[in-house]
């Protein structure tokens, strides 16, 4: 079909079940219990959109749409039950086939590596991922806008910590600008981001950041390229897993253009296990959710949202939902009973169905079908035998799917992990050059504490030593022959001068003047050493 995806008919080929292309990006849901065909049908939406060009988005939280890659075999177990449901819904060109595949992985080890940047994710989706109250929602925020304000960039978790961290040591200058920033509140962030990085999230924040463009692309025979994220390992953590593929959804709304109702998607993208989606989700998020799912349309994209029971999505984004494919349900608790009630009032009814009482009696690969029309109404809902699918049922292997990996058309665009310069860097260079800069601050009031406790030391010896000189002098000036030489000086300057000198000399140096040989005898000594010479001959 050129213009729309068989999805199966009724017995003989009646009532045949078309999603035609152009309502295609209409989205859709596909519910059921576990077990009644969900994946069979997932498999072959994803098989005749790919055939049409119309790449697709498939997460594989089992491990068995891997399968996608390789086409069925006539050796295969089930080749016999589908065969023969092919022959039963007048599908006489039915035949096995492949798709071209790429693999993707968060934690890279089943495909290429996802990333995204902090920044990309923004404080929402991230306040969400780790469970923050609206408080620290709030400061996670601040810490966003600080960063955007200042040029750091938030590229991986040791950025947002080296960022929050930054926060706390500011806090009181952030809270007068933007509101309270508590230490209590970063540090409870802190914590929750230590549990991101033990469930493996820091795989999923770096660079190179994932481009769009490589998810929606064809192949050389114009196939749409298929898809698919290994989300076995990621199911342990399903906030991180419904997370991640919201942001995934929010990034193609925003990469893509308004290209309004083209003939057909530009993608197509399913989310098994949606509930996850809507678990504990706080009112901004599910709006951002309905805002997203009602507006992606306009871009081309399809959102097909799979889960067991109908009544877990809720019903703003339900009314978003124009294809509908219901497998089997449960009516064994007053939950599944209410799930039954609330799937048969969302199909256009059929006088010749009763879609409550079908839906409790379908067998395994049987749904009730309502898609949307040409003119965009839906049609009445009718039971539907799903078309077996083209390619392998059932996971491949790992030496398949390393082949597949090495020779796609991504290559090794995501395999090295790029770490530029970005907050965590320019943040420990500042505080290197603060710490520097603090270190020769003190260096330098050290030395001038040290330089003036030393002027202080020799003002302190010099004033010692004035004191020692001080003392001295006063102790020679007291002295017995400073005595002598000072009255023999005033003796020889008086007008008995000659006379007392005599008496001095007998009772000092036990002579008198005329026992010297010169005419000055001792006056002339005793003058000669007041004026320095004393004695020196």
């Amino acid at each position: 079909m050129t213009d729309g995806i068989f999805i199966g008919a009724g017995a003989g080929g009646a009532n045949p079940q078309v999603l035609q292309l152009k309502r295609a990006n209409r989205h859709g849901l596909i519910a059921g219990a576990t077990g009644t065909g969900k994946t069979v049908t997932i498999q072959g939406i994803i098989e005749g959109l790919s055939g049409q060009g119309v790449p697709c988005f498939v997460a594989d939280v089992k491990g068995d749409l891997s399968g996608i890659a390789m086409a069925g075999s006539p050796q295969a177990k089930t080749h016999e039950a589908f065969a023969q449901r092919a022959a039963d819904i007048g599908l006489a060109d039915w035949h096995y086939a492949d798709n071209p595949v790429q693999f993707w992985d968060l934690y890279g080890e089943q495909g290429h590596p996802i990333r995204t940047t902090v920044s990309e994710m923004g404080p929402l989706l991230l306040a969400r991922l780790m469970d923050l109250n609206e408080v620290q929602e709030g400061v996670l925020t601040i810490a966003f806008h600080v960063a955007d304000k200042e040029g750091l960039l938030l590229l991986d978790l040791d950025d947002l910590q080296s960022m929050l961290a930054n926060c706390a040591d500011r806090a009181d200058e952030l809270t007068t600008t933007y509101g309270n920033v508590s230490k209590q509140s970063v540090g409870a962030i802190q914590r929750q981001l230590l549990q991101l990085r033990s469930q493996g999230a820091e795989h999923f924040f770096g660079e190179p950041a994932l481009d769009m463009d490589d998810f929606i692309r064809t192949d050389d025979k114009g196939r749409g390229i298929v898809n698919i994220l290994a989300a076995d390992k990621l199911m342990a953590s399903p906030k991180l897993y419904s997370t991640f593929l919201l942001w995934l959804m929010s990034e193609l709304f925003e990469h893509l253009p308004e290209v309004g109702d083209p003939d057909k998607p530009k993608l197509c993208f399913f989310f098994d296990e949606a509930h996850l989606l809507f678990d504990e989700a706080p009112k901004a998020l599910l709006e951002k959710i309905e805002q997203v799912v009602r507006l992606i349309r306009s871009k081309g994209v399809g959102v097909y949202f799979i889960t067991q029971n109908p009544i877990d999505v809720p019903d703003t984004i339900a009314g978003q939902l124009g294809n509908r494919v219901q497998h089997a349900l449960r009516a064994f608790t007053p939950r599944d009973q209410a799930a039954v009630k609330a799937a048969a009032q969302t199909f256009r009814a059929n006088p010749g169905v009763d879609v409550a009482t079908a839906i409790t009696e379908l067998k395994v690969g049987e749904a009730l079908v309502s898609l949307l029309l040409p003119d965009g109404a839906p049609s009445p809902v009718e039971r539907t035998l799903i078309r077996p699918p083209q390619s392998r049922v059932g996971p491949i292997t790992p030496v398949e799917r390393g082949v597949l990996i090495q020779t796609d058309a991504v290559g090794a665009k995501y395999d090295t992990l790029v770490n530029r310069e970005s907050a965590q860097e320019l943040l420990a260079a500042k505080t290197a050059e603060a710490a520097a800069a603090a270190s020769a601050a003190r260096a330098q009031d050290d030395a001038e504490k040290a330089a003036a406790l030393q002027a202080k030391a020799d003002a302190q010896a010099a004033k010692e030593a004035e004191r020692a000189r001080i003392a001295a002098d006063r102790e020679a000036a007291n002295s017995p022959w400073n005595k002598a030489i000072t009255s023999a000086t005033r003796a020889a300057s008086s007008s008995i001068g000659r006379q007392v000198a005599n008496e001095i000399g007998k009772q000092v140096f036990g002579t008198s003047s005329r026992s010297s040989s010169s005419g000055g005898g001792l006056i002339g000594s005793v003058v000669r050493g007041v004026l320095g010479g004393l004695f020196r001959r």
